[in-house]
Parts: C-alpha cells; sequence; structure tokens
C-alpha cells in the first residue's frame, strides 16, 4: 500500500497489480484527447495481449486510478523490433540500454487530480517488478509536450525519425536511479546492530530467543578471513544483512546433492574421479549415456575455451569498471560446454525414457531415477579438488526492498576473490524470496534425508552483458560444444543446419534458431518453427485461459523445438523465452509434450530436445471435445483441423504477458499414496494451477503412473470404467514432467519423522501427506468346509471378513488395475487357457460381467467359463436395473457361461497345496459343487490392502472399519489427509450411510486440492471458519456417479447418476417425488435408453444399453440439464414423436431454437444451417441432431451461467429483475389475471431481458464457430 496526495492536499491509499481484461473499460473511459496525441489511437486489448508488463493502480475501493502499459521495443514504429538497440545506442551512447535493462512506455493513463502521484508510483513499481531494469523510455511526437505529469519522470534525450511517419519523434528516458535505487552495500559495523534487530524480529524471534538480544553483534564482531558480515543501506540507513562464510560440509553436500553440473562445487584436481568404473558402465542404458558423457563437462570450471583477450579486459576496465566486474568479467571465459546439459537431462529424464515398463524407478524432471524393488548403484563423482563455495548463512532484508537482494552477490563474492559458488540451504517450507530466484535449485539424491534445500549461485551469473540473437554458420562450433553431453544433441545440431542452409524445415516450415551469448561465448541455443497447428491447439485446449486468440496473427504463434541454457544463467531463461519473442516476432510460443508410447517420428519426445524452459512455461488444459456425427453434418461439420483424431500430447505454453509475470514456488513436499482416480485429479489440480509451481510433489503407487496404454485402445477392458481418466486424458495432462514417481507400496508412516515407508526400506520425506489408495479386491478366504459332508452356507461360519495369509496361487488373479489385467492376458495366452482352459469368475460386482466378455471377446468358449456369485450381502445388485440383468444373463446363458449363485468359496485343490489351483470347492444354500479350474478371477468385495492398513493403524490414525476423516479431509493427524473410498466421516457427523465413495472421485479429487490451495496461495480468500452449527454437516458434492463397460453379449453399457445413497430402482421409482422416466427401445435387443428427469425436470440418471458404441462424452453433458433444454423432451416424448432415443421417429417442426432456461426459452434466433426447419418425417439419432451439438460443447456450462447472471441482475432500474418477479409470484406479491408461465414469458420478452439473452447466445456460438459451424446466427444468413 502507498499513498499518492493530490495538488488540493487529497489523499487517497493505492496500490499496483497486474492489468486484467475486466479493466480495459475502465482505461478507455480514461483516456483523453491529449493521451491519443501522445501514445497514438490505440486497441487497448491488442496492447494489453502484445504487452510484456501492464501494471493497473487502485484506491481502497477498487476503483482504478491509473495504468501504465511497457513493451519491450519502441512505438511510433521509430525502429524495427528486432533492431532498435543500434538505433537507441547512437541516439545517446552513454545510455547502455539493452533487451536485458530497458522497457518501453506504450501507455499512460490516470485520475488527473492524482495523475503525478500514480505516474510515480507506477514506475517504481515497474522498477521494482523487473529487477535488471534501468531504463524506461518515452516516444512521443517532437511537436507535443509530455504534459506536467510525466515530465517528472522522464528527461529528454533526443530526437528519433519514424520509419512510418515524416516527422520526428522526441525521446525520453526515465532512469532507475531516480525511484528505485540500487543498494550500498558495505562490511558491517557493530552500530548497525540497532537498525537490523527491527528488521529480524519482524521476520524471526527464534535467533534471538536461542543466541541472546546481542547475537547479531556478536556475529558481526567475530568477522575474521572466513567469516564476513556486510549490510545495505539506503540513505545512510542500514535496510539489510547478510552474513557468509567460506567454511562449507562439502562431503556432507556431495552424499546428498548431485553437484556434477558444478564439479562438486569444488576447484578441479588431477585426482578427481568423474568417470564410472567399467564394470558400472551399463552398454545402451540411457542413464549411463547421460552420466558419462556428462562427466566430460565437469573439467568447465576452470579451463576457459577461447577467452576474451587480455587487451580487451583492460580497456573495458579503463572505461571505469570496478575491480568487480572486472574480476567478474574474467570469469566468463568459465562458461563453456556441458555445464548445461546433465541437470537439464536428469531433470527431464521422463520425456525421453524408453525403459521398459517393468523398470520401477524414481523419475521426475528434478530428480534422477532409482529403482525401489531393487538396489541399483549409480556412480558418484569423487572430487578431489579444494572447496569453490561459500554459503549464506544469515540473511535478512527490508521487504521494501528485497527486490534489489541480488546486489549483496557483486560485494560477497569480492570478499571471496578465489571461489566460484554462492550456496544457500533453506527449510522446505521457506518461501521463495527474491534473491534465491536468482539462485539454482540442486537436485537431491534418492536418499537424501536432510531437511534443507540447497541452493546455488555461480559468480559468472552476475554477468549482464547476456545477449541473445539469431544464431549463424559461425556459432556452430560453440553449439556443439554446449550440447555435446544432451542426448538429444544430434537432433539440435540437425536443426540447425537446417535453419543456416535454408531457414526452412525440410518441409518448408520457417525455422529459427536463436543463441545466448556472453563474453563472445555460446551459453544457449533455442530452435522454434511456426506453428502450423493454430486451429488444433485453440479446439482442443484453453489455450483461451492465457491469451485472446483473435488478436494474434497466425505467424505470430511459434513452437519451442528446443532450448538449452547452461545451468549458471538459468535465472536468465525468461529473459531469454522473451526475447524469442521480440526477435522472432513471436506472441506465443507451444511446446509439447509427447507420451512415452507414441512411436511416429513426428510425435515422440524424441522429436523434441530435452527443455529446462519448462519450469517458466503454463501447462494448457486440454478441452473436452464433442464426438461428431461427422457424416450427419456433412458440410456443416467442422474443419478437419478442429475434428481429426486427437493428437495427444500435453501443452506447454508462454506469451508476451507471461515473461514479466511471476510464478509462486511451492517447496512443500505433498506426497500423494495411491495412484487412483481421488489421487490423479488432485495432482491434476495442483499442476495446472498456472500462477503457481508445486517443485516437491511426489506420487507413491504400486504401478507408478496409469496411462501406459498397456492394453492398447482396440484391446477390451476386463474392468469397468468410471470415465474420470482414460489413457488420453493421461497423455494430456503429463503429469510425468511435474510430479516425481515413486513406485512401491508403503509399508509405514513415521508422523514424528515426517516419513513413508516404502517396500519396507525407502524412506519418502513429506510436510504433508495425503491418503487416496482407495480400496481393492482382496484374495478370497476360503471358508475350509469339506464339501464331502454336503455341508450347506448355513453351517458354515462366516470368513468374509477373514484375511488370506497363505502363498497366493499362481493362477488367482485379482485385478485392480491395468497392470493387473495385463499380466492375467498374458497369463492366459502363455498358458493356452483360450483354448484347454476352464476359467472361474468368482464375485458379484459388475467387474465380473465385463471380464467375462473379455474371456469371451478372446475366444474362450462359454462353456468352459464359470461365473460364480456369492451370497449378496445386500439388496442392491451392481447394475440395479432388472431389465438390463436380465439381458446380460441371457446372453451369458446364450454363450453356454454356467452361472452359479449364493456360493461361497469352500476349498482349493480339495484342501491341498492350491499352487497352481486345479479345482475349487464351492457350498451354496442347498448343495455343494466342485468345478475344474485353470485360471481363477476374484471379484469378491473391495476392502483397504492389508499393508495399507497396518501402515494406518501403526501410525495410530483413527480406523474405523476406514480411515475416519472429517469435513477438510484431515486425519486425526492435521498434516495427513486422505480421500476417496479409502475412509468415512467421523461418527460425530451422524452420517455413516455416507461416504465419499458415493461421490465422484474426480470431483472429491478436486475438492481436496481445492481445499489445500488455501494454504499455498496468497492470492485465495482467507477461510472463514463455518459458523457452530454448521461445522457438523458432511460436504455434499454434485458431480455424476458415471459406471461403464462393455457387458457379455457385447452390450455396451453406461450408467450416469446422481450422488445417493444406494437405493433399488424399484423403492426409487415408488417414491411420491420420483418425477418421470423416458425409457425407449429393448434391452434385449440391445437399443435400451432410460433418462430418469427429476421433479424439477433436470436429467438425473441415464441408462444406455446398446450392441452399438454410442458417444459416451456426449451423453455424460446430458446430465444435469432440463428438459426443455433437450429440446422440450418430455413434451415430445408424451406426444410419441420419439420412440427410439438411438434411432428416433420424428415428426416435428424446427429443431432449431436453442432453449437454455428453463423457465423461458429463447426464441428460436440462432440453429442448425441445413437442419434448421424439417417438416418431414425423418429416422435419426435424436443425440446425434445438429441442435443438440451446442450442449455437448465444453463451454456450454459457461454460457449457462452467464445467462442466469442476466435473468438474475436488476437491468432495468424500474423493474424487479426476472428471478426476484419469480420469487413475487411464488409468495404472492404479486396478483396475476394470468398464468405465473405466461406472465413471465411476456415479461421477459417485452423487456431488455430477451434481447441480452439472444446477445449473449450469439456471441457465445459466434466465439466458438470453430466447434459449432452446424449453428446459424444473423450475420451469415
Amino acid at each position: 500500500m502507498s499513498v499518492v496526495t493530490s495538488p488540493s492536499g487529497k489523499v487517497e491509499v493505492v496500490h499496483c497489480r497486474r492489468t486484467e481484461s475486466q479493466d480495459i473499460y475502465c482505461i478507455k473511459n480514461l483516456i483523453r484527447k491529449f493521451t491519443e496525441r501522445l501514445f497514438g489511437k490505440l486497441n487497448i486489448i491488442y496492447l494489453l495481449e502484445k504487452a510484456n508488463l501492464a501494471i493497473t493502480l487502485c484506491n481502497e475501493k477498487e476503483e482504478i486510478m491509473a495504468q501504465g502499459t511497457f513493451l519491450d521495443y519502441p512505438n511510433w514504429n521509430v525502429a524495427k523490433q528486432d533492431n532498435w538497440v543500434s538505433v537507441f545506442q547512437e541516439l545517446d551512447s552513454e545510455i547502455p540500454c539493452t533487451p536485458l535493462n530497458t522497457l518501453f512506455m506504450h501507455l499512460f493513463v490516470a485520475v488527473n487530480e492524482y495523475s503525478v502521484g500514480c505516474c510515480k508510483e507506477i514506475i517504481r513499481t515497474v522498477f521494482k517488478a523487473v529487477p535488471e531494469l534501468h531504463f524506461i523510455f518515452l516516444i512521443v511526437p517532437s511537436y507535443i509536450s509530455l504534459g506536467s505529469t510525466l515530465r517528472t519522470v522522464f528527461d529528454l534525450v533526443g530526437n528519433i525519425t519514424s520509419l512510418t511517419y515524416d516527422e520526428d519523434f522526441a525521446v525520453h528516458v526515465c532512469h532507475r536511479h531516480n525511484h528505485y535505487p540500487q543498494l550500498h552495500i558495505r562490511k558491517a559495523r557493530v552500530e548497525d546492530h540497532d537498525d537490523l534487530m527491527p528488521i529480524f524480529m519482524h521476520h524471526n524471534t527464534i535467533l534471538k530467543a536461542t543466541y541472546g538480544d546481542y547475537f547479531l553483534a556478536e556475529l558481526i564482531e567475530a568477522q575474521d578471513e572466513e567469516n564476513h558480515a556486510v549490510v545495505c543501506e539506503v540513505e545512510a540507513v542500514v535496510v539489510g544483512f547478510m552474513s557468509v562464510c567460506s567454511r562449507v560440509n562439502m562431503q556432507l553436500l556431495h552424499e546428498c546433492f548431485d553437484l556434477g553440473p558444478f564439479h562438486g562445487l569444488c576447484t578441479p584436481h588431477p585426482d578427481d574421479v568423474l568417470e564410472p568404473p567399467q564394470e558400472l558402465s551399463v552398454p545402451g542404458s540411457q542413464d549411463a549415456e547421460l552420466r558419462s558423457s556428462s562427466q566430460d563437462s565437469q573439467k568447465i570450471i576452470e579451463e576457459p575455451q577461447e577467452p576474451v583477450s587480455p587487451e580487451t579486459r583492460e580497456s573495458e576496465n579503463n572505461q571505469g569498471k570496478t575491480a568487480e566486474e572486472a574480476a567478474i568479467e574474467k570469469l566468463s571465459s568459465i562458461v563453456q560446454r556441458g555445464n548445461t546439459s546433465e541437470m537439464e537431462d536428469l531433470e527431464n529424464l521422463h520425456q525421453v525414457s524408453t525403459e521398459d515398463a517393468t523398470h520401477h524407478c524414481v523419475s521426475n524432471m528434478r530428480s534422477a531415477s532409482v529403482s525401489l524393488p531393487k538396489e541399483i548403484k549409480y556412480f558418484r563423482p569423487v572430487y578431489m579438488g579444494a572447496s569453490s563455495a561459500f554459503c549464506i548463512q544469515l540473511f535478512c532484508i527490508d521487504e521494501k526492498h528485497e527486490a534489489r537482494s541480488l546486489d549483496f552477490m557483486n560485494f560477497v563474492f569480492g570478499l571471496f576473490p578465489d571461489k566460484n559458488f554462492c550456496i544457500i540451504s533453506l527449510p522446505h517450507l521457506t518461501p521463495e524470496f527474491v534473491l534465491i530466484q536468482n539462485f539454482v535449485k540442486i537436485v537431491p539424491f534418492n536418499n537424501c534425508t536432510l531437511e534443507q534445500d540447497l541452493y546455488v549461485f555461480h559468480r559468472a551469473g552476475l554477468l549482464k552483458t547476456i545477449n541473445i540473437r539469431l544464431a549463424n554458420l559461425s556459432d556452430t562450433p560453440g553449439i556443439e560444444n554446449l550440447v555435446s553431453t544432451l542426448m538429444l544433441n544430434k537432433r539440435i545440431l540437425e536443426d540447425l543446419k537446417h535453419y543456416n542452409e535454408a531457414r526452412r524445415d525440410p518441409d518448408g516450415t520457417p525455422l529459427q534458431a536463436f543463441v545466448a551469448d556472453v563474453a563472445e561465448q555460446i551459453v544457449g541455443i533455442a530452435v522454434i518453427r511456426n506453428e502450423m497447428d493454430v486451429e488444433y491447439i485453440r479446439s482442443h485446449y484453453n489455450i483461451e485461459d492465457f491469451i485472446y486468440f483473435s488478436h494474434h496473427q497466425r505467424e505470430e504463434h511459434g513452437h519451442l523445438y528446443h532450448f538449452a541454457l547452461n545451468p549458471i544463467f538459468r535465472h536468465y531463461t525468461k529473459f531469454f523465452l522473451k526475447e524469442i519473442l521480440r526477435l522472432g516476432y513471436k506472441s506465443c510460443l507451444y511446446y509439447p509434450v509427447y507420451p512415452e508410447s507414441r512411436e511416429s517420428k513426428f510425435q515422440s519426445s524424441y522429436a523434441h530436445s530435452l527443455t529446462s524452459a519448462l519450469h517458466y512455461l503454463v501447462p494448457v488444459r486440454p478441452r473436452r471435445q464433442i464426438v461428431y456425427p461427422l457424416e450427419k453434418l456433412g458440410i456443416n461439420a467442422p474443419s478437419k483441423a478442429v475434428s481429426k483424431a486427437p493428437l495427444s500430447y500435453a501443452l506447454n505454453h508462454t506469451n508476451r504477458k507471461l515473461t514479466l509475470e511471476p510464478k509462486i514456488t511451492v517447496n512443500a513436499r505433498i506426497v500423494v499414496v495411491g495412484a487412483s482416480n481421488v489421487g490423479l485429479s488432485f495432482l491434476e489440480t495442483l499442476v495446472f494451477c498456472s500462477h503457481l509451481k508445486f517443485s516437491n510433489l511426489t506420487l507413491i503407487s504400486t504401478h507408478g503412473l496409469p496411462g501406459k496404454q498397456l492394453l492398447g485402445t482396440e484391446q477390451r477392458k476386463f474392468l469397468a470404467c468410471d470415465h474420470c481418466f482414460n489413457d488420453k486424458d493421461h497423455a494430456l495432462m503429463s503429469l510425468c514432467s511435474w510430479v516425481n514417481v515413486v513406485v512401491g507400496r508403503m509399508t509405514a508412516i513415521d508422523r514424528a519423522a515426517k516419513h513413508v515407508v516404502v517396500s519396507q526400506e525407502e524412506i519418502v520425506l513429506y510436510d504433508h501427506l495425503i491418503l487416496c489408495t482407495g480400496q481393492q479386491y482382496q484374495v478370497p478366504c476360503p471358508t475350509g468346509a469339506d464339501i464331502s459332508q454336503l455341508l450347506t452356507n448355513r453351517e458354515i461360519p462366516n470368513s468374509s471378513k477373514q484375511r488370506y495369509t497363505g502363498k497366493v496361487p499362481c493362477n488367482h488373479f485379482t485385478l485392480n488395475d491395468e497392470e493387473d489385467c495385463v499380466k492375467a492376458l498374458a497369463w492366459i495366452r502363455n498358458n493356452s487357457i483360450i483354448t484347454e482352459g476352464n476359467v472361474i469368475v468368482y464375485g458379484d460386482t459388475i467387474d465380473t460381467y465385463t471380464t467375462v466378455e473379455v474371456l469371451l471377446n478372446l475366444g474362450m468358449k462359454g462353456s468352459s467359463i464359470y461365473l460364480v456369485q456369492p451370497p449378496p450381502i445386500s439388496t442392491i445388485t451392481c447394475i440395479n436395473n432388472y431389465l438390463v440383468e436380465s439381458a446380460v444373463e441371457d446372453a451369458l446363458q446364450a454363450a453356454g457361461v454356467t452361472i452359479y449363485q449364493e456360493a461361497l468359496l469352500a476349498q482349493w485343490n480339495d484342501g491341498q497345496n492350491p499352487d497352481p489351483i486345479h479345482s475349487a470347492s464351492f457350498t451354496t444354500p442347498t448343495k455343494p459343487f466342485k468345478l475344474p479350474c485353470s485360471l481363477f478371477f476374484s471379484f469378491c468385495e473391495k476392502n483397504v490392502d492389508y499393508e495399507t492398513f497396518k501402515a494406518i493403524n501403526d501410525a495410530c490414525l483413527v480406523y474405523d472399519g476406514r480411515l475416519v476423516i472429517d469435513m477438510n479431509f484431515h486425519t486425526n493427524d492435521i498434516v495427513i489427509r486422505a480421500a476417496g473410498s479409502l475412509t468415512k466421516f467421523s461418527n460425530r457427523y451422524y452420517s455413516n450411510e455416507w461416504s465419499h465413495s458415493s461421490f465422484s472421485s474426480k470431483e472429491i479429487g478436486f475438492q481436496l486440492a481445492a481445499a489445500m490451495l488455501n494454504l499455498f496461495d496468497p492470492t485465495l480468500e482467507p477461510v472463514t471458519e463455518p459458523p457452530a452449527d454448521l461445522d457438523r454437516l458432511i460436504p455434499m458434492y454434485k458431480g455424476a456417479k458415471i459406471q461403464g463397460g462393455i457387458l457379455p453379449g457385447s452390450y455396451h453399457y453406461l450408467h450416469i447418476a446422481k450422488p445417493a445413497i444406494p437405493t433399488p430402482l424399484k423403492v426409487q421409482m415408488s417414491q411420491p417425488d420420483f418425477g418421470s422416466e423416458i425409457v425407449t427401445g429393448n434391452a434385449k435387443d440391445g437399443t435400451y435408453f432410460r433418462i430418469h428427469i427429476n421433479k424439477y425436470k433436470m436429467v438425473e440418471t441415464i441408462t444406455c444399453l446398446s450392441k452399438e458404441p454410442f458417444p459416451t462424452s456426449n451423453y455424460i453433458r446430458l446430465f444435469g440439464q432440463h428438459e426443455q433444454v433437450l429440446n422440450n423432451l418430455c413434451a415430445r416424448y408424451d406426444d410419441q414423436l420419439i420412440t427410439d432415443l438411438y434411432r428416433s421417429l420424428q415428426e416435428h417442426g424446427p429443431t432449431c431454437s436453442l432453449s437454455l432456461e428453463k423457465t423461458m426459452p429463447v426464441p428460436g434466433a440462432v440453429g442448425p444451417r441445413a437442419h434448421s426447419v424439417s417438416e418431414n418425417k425423418t429416422c435419426t439419432s435424436y443425440f446425434t441432431e445438429p441442435w443438440c451439438m451446442a450442449l455437448f460443447h465444453d463451454r456450454f456450462i459457461d454460457l449457462r451461467k452467464e445467462l442466469r447472471q442476466i435473468l438474475t441482475s436488476k437491468e432495468e432500474e424500474e423493474l424487479p429483475s426476472m428471478e426476484q418477479l419469480a420469487r413475487q409470484i411464488e409468495d404472492d406479491e404479486i396478483n396475476l389475471n394470468e398464468k405465473p408461465r405466461k406472465y413471465l414469458r411476456r415479461v421477459f420478452q417485452e423487456t431488455i431481458y430477451k434481447t441480452l439473452v439472444e446477445k449473449s447466445i450469439l456471441d457465445y456460438l459466434h466465439y466458438n464457430h470453430y466447434h459449432l459451424p452446424m449453428y446459424a446466427w444473423p450475420d451469415i444468413i
């Protein structure tokens, strides 16, 4: 907060923030004629889209007081955006402006009364937000005076001509030192104690409590050659302190952190062991290649390559440079090949890993790989040289001057002229402050148990002479040295060759290569192409969360193929990206990450080199796609670029607006146990928070991340699907790019030490632990009954709660995930089960039906399959629909499958050794039976895995049948949360019938993430505690519960329902408030379609059973819609116009009206172009008609919210809103002479609401025309 004062003495408390799109209206209102004379007539939306930095100044009432927009090239076209530096250096050689330290003001508006104060505040904020910035230029026509406001901060430099206009323009400059000067750094003195203590006490009182009141004075007095204390001061007032020490425990750092890219922070020594012994080298191993090749680069620290000439250095020193700067420039020779590579390779190892899926490894862009099931010894270099690092022991600075923290580094490096590295270690939960944003975070080894993160800064990182430019042929040797240790260096050099030869790809796509050089040495390389799939990106990804697409020309979209930057200069990554955009005349960059299973040359991770810039890009959410009836739509179908088969890659993005937008780094160690849909949804939500960067996300899972496409897209699935995630979704998210994956089982939790034990040996530390392992099918425990005694179920003790402790037979399978299914399928094929075996499928869940269908589809005879169902534990069946169940049972009988009901497993192999199973005995309510068995599938009731239960129980977490949680997902340990079917609500809620199993797993994961984001996201409003009478209510979620699969008889099955306590369908239908149902077709014929409409006329349940595949994702979107939105579905059904929802015989008029509100359908202003009017009978599928395509659109829900907002807002002062009017009628506050519905319709049509609603719908259709070209609107008729 700051204060601005008007000339009349009025005071306003103001604050600055980034400009948002909703500010545009107010900004336009602040533009005066004088503003247009200064800056020209501007398209504000376009300007903000292309701005690198836009600042809005608001008062306490959030009223906009001023706004400034800044770009990295001059306005008025006085120079080309890629070549302005030489023009301005010729104008005034005493102003050393560079792209790194310069911005240009393209717009400034302010409230007249406070304009001077607002201008100064915005300028100060800009300098504070961009620490490297030293100059802000303002260019205006030379015949125009700056005015009283801008004259206070800008000074005239000279005149310059325009490339476009036949007139001169005046160039003005604003210097940093007048608004946010660099800090003066000096050695600390004891008398600084009184100034420093308030700053220390504001941040932390622990030091004083531990070491006494005068610990700081004692620290300052204890300075010697190894220990120094320095302070920074502003106007003779000390505002910051840093204590540094040259004693560093190098042995501990070498044991805990991968310091290979920095030669172990040591000076090179002849006895250094940099390469692994021959016996440790694994031919063909990528990891071995990574490490062996990277060792060649470890010599870089002190071996200069083509150093800057002494003459050049001397001449620069003579021009007034300080000794420190000269010393830093000497170190520019250190920047050479190899130092870029290993960290970037290790950080991105997952992207190009081709290891077999059975290799259990920890993989992440920030960590190397390690096997959990079996220990693999990785070589670690041994460094014999002296330490080349000093450490920061204590650091503190006043918040007002925190942005200038890096000013300390030049001085402290001068205190240790023989040291090249500065390091600092911080607790994981320490928020990332400005100083360490310039450091490189070091990758810890897997066995590191330190509670600290390590950061490194190289002396050469102080150089400000980094220059980004287009590559040329002479750069090739330097680039070869730079990328020599990258695994994909050949691809980079190949693309570089194409650029040097033709500036194009072999296929003709424009190609650009950029290099970063420091002291005439190449330290970075980037290669981009024009993005040729712009329409596909717009239609398949939510790129419009970040840009206004229509304001970016096609050629302004770039595709980032390669990016490598020496880690010494990692803090210049955003500057490198910003320069790529400026020099390449681009406004957007895209970087795809393809799944490993893609083998096409241009769709594999090998088509793109590893990029250390991934952390500086934002992941873009994929969009849900409409399944189009392309043949029916004909010429009204979307373009091929939109409707073509998805390419399945995760998209990352940056643009001009994001280049100076900081991310909030969250270093908290968040460990998720279980790759259930809840856990994946939780991770997805965190990863796609674009303004946050979670650097320590870890997933512990038995088989790692799902989505490996092990069974292939055409293979029928053993297990039913809940449609939360599929293989394509996993590819589009690419969680492996952001999440550490530890493959193994959680076997213990140490709450005191805050770590999880994996596979009884590995330790994974956590700050927040998320348990969402779910429930799994367990090996059934035979009752042991001897069937020769003809026992019945009634005579046998209940053993359903007993745990099987014997050896699991090799031909017994419990299928819980795709990995289990792959093993079962391999066993079937390798043991001739299809032709010779007998298979028992034991259980009564829907997975038993899908498994039987897979077996039949594989070619097994139905007579060799036995479906054995145990006694039901509930009156509710797994399908809960008699018609569907009857059709499935008939299909099983027709296939020859034998069904046994109410059978309990008694023995395997008559009680002898069960491995392998040759026979299985069962008891029933009447007489027992025995079946031959070659393969046994068990789908008994799911339960919590025993190892998970034991870990939870031993950790003293409250467990009552399931893990007990409260309404906020907390267990009895505040840092351990849990969600999903593993959990139950505490008994204090008196809601034992409700649990997370009742709700959508994806929604549960999202809500869990939302609850945790309040801990990390400062942009969220603080959470208020619920009133005392509401904290005993469990949360209720609204997302649909979905179940689907292919059932015996090749029936495609889908069931969508609202969350509810399970109740038999007949009981539901007998309730007085049940509503109505629409049923068409016949289950046995495979044409069954049932829609349940509740009493509020909303779609509450959908059940489909069809012989033919249907667009499942489209049908899911019908859930929760009002029946009038479905083209008056109930009325048409009652009029017998719909006899089959799959193949519907229709006789009606126009089907074009897009009725979006349940009380007042919008008139037919829009509709399908080719099918807008049809008076003839047509045989067609009701939900593939063009009119309903908009309902399936991913942004249709946003349209509904917008329309609802229109109807609930008061658009005319003399009239209440439509919602208020409806409430007044409901409360009998209005006496009507006509029916309420007719009255509301008349008011709607006679007032402004009809116009607003129609405009909103038309805007929606126009904006999304690439997805919805089948709709007509007035402009195209």
